[in-house]
Order: structure tokens, then sequence, then C-alpha cells
């Protein structure tokens, strides 16, 4: 694998050297110096440079501080624990795409052949807060298409500004990142992601900057402390003498009393000539207010990280009953625009057709809290706003039959309908029947007469005889 990504950018024409370079914009000067990537813009304190002086400058010294630490893995984790969806524009109406075979999917589900996209986007953020500034290496295959997405240590990155305007990336070789060799690529092949430029438009700043000197002030604290109580709580002191001795004097004392009275042996009994005198001095704790002081540092390093004080241990807010307003609040203060930036990034990174795009699934934000998730589904299905379907897929659940209609009360009008109610002289009066009237039930028919019978003659002669015979019996009585 080994010169494979530096080979295909040689076939597409893709590496190779601006025809005029200036200097690379981190060397830009103005009121400060890059020190382990980071701007500096100030002295600690006048003369701090001459005198050899410079703070806790080094993300990995800052990052023993536990503030910072929790600040900067805090956010990265909880972003990234946030699955990547592609998405098409389908009507007006962004539709997940679930098609695996979409030449974009299978870069979003594992961007490189050593990460999880979990632990991809962890790099991704980190190296933005920690740097201020992340730079995502593309490969391509024949296509044009990118397969693999590469986050470089930002320290092994320098970028160059060519004198017609275009922007170049000199990369300093990675074997991890498929880079046995330097190069120099053109902004296309990478995605730079940087923090609030406040010195340069292609330079981050990261939140680091602002609150260096009390990240430092926390660890000198913790430091002194730990000195402190490390001499079991016992201050330095003075030796005194009544009369004049010599320097010699002097040194040879401080030496033997620093041998076999301090640090471990911290409590032996001294004994002491000569009309020496051993005076303790020091400020106590909380004669110098350490806690105050610690609690300041907290305060000021999540303020420069934007990230809310509840979650180092501060106070609660007075929303804090609210699990769902807590979180909504931490992702638009702390967030919502590095998650924002990243979906941009992508789009344009990965060259995605103009119906399509990349978002983060944020319902993972609300997995946490099951009431809020089934509170805001229950409110959803039952205002019309969604299928029953679609809230089961948020909670994970499978699709019921009927489920996929939104469901409104029988009871609720339209606008519209209740305005032409409203332009009747009478709106409350009661509507007329729709119902046809009800027509009193017809007759019988009679029925028809018997059909006359037909006679033979022979049967008439018969019939005229006996009617006969009757009216003259009746006569003859």
């Amino acid at each position: 694998m080994s010169g494979t990504l530096v080979r295909i950018l040689r076939s597409l024409k893709l590496v190779s050297a601006p025809a005029a370079t200036a200097p690379p914009v981190s060397g830009f000067s103005g009121g400060g110096s890059w020190i382990g990537g980071i701007w500096w813009p100030r002295e600690a304190y006048a003369g701090a440079w001459q005198q050899n002086y410079l703070p806790d400058t080094a993300p990995e010294s800052l990052l023993t501080n536990s503030v910072v630490y929790c600040c900067v893995t805090g956010i990265a984790m909880d972003i990234a624990k946030n699955r990547i969806k592609l998405e098409r524009n389908i009507d007006g109406i962004w539709t997940e795409i679930t098609d695996t075979t979409s030449p974009f999917w299978p870069v979003l589900r594992k961007p490189n052949h050593y990460q999880t996209r979990i632990k991809f986007m962890e790099q991704w953020i980190l190296s933005k807060l920690l740097d201020g500034n992340t730079y995502v290496l593309k490969e391509r295959d024949q296509r044009g298409i990118v397969v693999r997405l590469y986050v470089l240590h930002p320290r092994r990155v320098t970028v160059l500004v060519a004198d017609d305007g275009s922007v170049w990336y000199a990369l300093a070789p990675d074997p991890l990142s498929q880079l046995p060799e330097q190069v120099t690529v053109p902004a296309s092949e990478i995605i730079h992601d940087m923090a609030p430029s406040l010195y340069h438009p292609l330079c981050g700043v990261s939140p680091l900057t602002a609150c260096y000197l009390s990240a430092t002030m926390a660890n000198r604290i913790q430091v002194n402390s730990t000195n402190f109580f490390g001499n079991r709580s016992m201050p330095g002191g003075v030796l005194t003498a009544v009369g004049h001795i010599s320097d010699d004097t002097a040194k040879r004392l401080k030496t033997d009393f620093e041998t076999n009275y301090s640090g471990p042996n911290v409590g032996k009994v001294a004994v002491l000539g000569d009309g020496l005198k051993f005076e303790a001095i020091g400020m106590t704790a909380e004669a110098s207010q350490l806690a105050e002081q610690l609690g300041f540092t907290v305060q000021d390093v999540a303020r420069a990280f934007h990230y809310p004080g509840f979650k180092l241990g501060g106070p609660m807010p007075p929303y804090a009953g609210n699990i769902e307003a807590l979180i909504t609040s931490y992702y638009t203060d702390c967030l919502q625009e590095k998650i924002e930036s990243i979906e941009v990034l992508l789009d344009e990174g990965l060259e995605l057709p103009a119906d399509m795009g990349t978002e983060f699934d944020l319902d993972n934000l609300l997995r946490m809290d099951t009431g809020a998730l089934y509170e805001s589904n229950n409110k959803a299905v039952g205002g019309g706003w969604m299928a029953p379907n679609e809230a089961r897929k948020r909670a994970n659940y499978k699709k019921v039959d009927g489920g996929e209609s939104p469901y409104m009360q029988q009871q609720n009008y339209s606008l519209e309908a209740l305005a032409k109610r409203d332009a009747q002289p009478d709106p409350f009066a009661k509507p007329p029947s729709s119902k046809p009237p009800v027509l009193p039930a017809a007759a019988p028919p009679a029925p028809a007469p018997p059909a006359a019978k037909e006679y033979e003659l022979d049967e008439l002669e018969a019939l005229y005889v006996s009617e006969l015979r009757r009216e003259l019996k009746e006569h003859a009585s």
C-alpha cells in the first residue's frame, strides 16, 4: 500500500508545486508567534521572552489539566457518536439514502483502512480544538470519486499561497496516511476545517489560545500543592543567627538543614546551635485562596470552549430538571457550529451533486433521555406532523401496518372551512339537514283480476242446461 495514494494523485495530475509560492501563511508576523501549532498573541508578562519564560504552550502540556482534557474530549466524543447520513432532496424534503450502492456511501461508513467512523470524527474534532486546524487528505479512485479520507497531523502540513492566489498544501511524509514522501497538493485534495480565523483567513486559532494562561496557572497551583503536601504540609522558613556568620557558613547550614530536615526527613528533631533559630514562612492554602483560584480557572477554560459548566461539576442551570433543554442549550452554544461546518465541508469535499448532502443524525443526543424522546414523538404524531412509523423508527421499532400516514382528529377543521362558515349571516345557525325527505309508503297495488276462463262448446251447453234447470226448480217452488 505504500505510495499508492501518491501514484493515484500523480496519475490524476493533482501533485505538483505552484509556479511561484508566497511564504507559508503560518510564517506571517503580527504581534505574536506560532508555538506548537498555536498562535500566542502576547507574552505572559513584559520581558518574559527575554527571560526564556513560556507558559505551557504545547497542547500535550495543557492536556494535563483535567478541565482542558474534559472539554476537548467531551466535545469530540459527543459529535463523533452521531452517525453521518447521506440524504437526497426529493420534492423539497431531505430523505436519507439507504441504497448502499451509492458511490458516496462507503467512505462515510469506513473513512480509511485503520479507523472507524467514530475514531475518524474524534480525530477531526481533536485536531481542530487543539491546533485550530484540521487537514483531511482525500484519496480518489480512477473515476475521481473520493474513497478514503485521512486526518493529517496538523504540524506536518504547511499552507502555501501562490502568486495567483491559489492555495496549496505541503504535506510531510506520513506512512499511515499513505504518504511515503513529501508532496504538495492543491486545495481541491484537502478538506480544511478551521477554528475561528482571527489573524489569517487560512489559519484557525485554537481555543487554547484564550485559556492557556488559566490552564497554566491551574497546573502550577497543583504542582505547588503537590510539592507542599509532599513535604508533609510544612512550609519553608528562614534560619537566623544572633551574630554575624560568613557566606560559606550560611551555605553550609542551609544545605545541611535541607538535607537532614526536609522532604522525607520532615518531622525529625533539629539541633540548632550558635543561637540559630528557624522561622517558618509561606502562605497557607486558606491565605492564598487556592480553591477560589482553581474555581476561576475551571470557569475560564470552559468559557473558551463554550462548554457548559454543569458538565464540569459546576452549578446546574435553573432549567436543570428538563434534560432536553440542557441538551439543546449545549448543542446550540457549543456543538452546532462545528457540526454544521463538517456537513458543509463533506458536501464540498466529496463533490456531492446539488440534490445530495450529508447530515448528522442528532437523535443520538436524545437517546440518553428516553422520556424526552417519547414525549416529542407523541406530540409530533398527535399534532399530525409525523406518521406513527416515523416515530417508531426514531425509537428503533419496526413498522406496523397502517402507520405510514399522519393522523388528525375528525373534529378539526381547516382555516378555509372556518372562514366560509363565518362569512354566513348567522355563523352559528343550525345548518339545514342534508338528508332527503321521507316519503309515505305507497299502497300495495290491487291484485289483477283473474283472467277469463275459456270454455269449450260442450262445456257451455252443459252449463246452460244446469243453470236453466236451477231457475225452473226455483220457479216451481
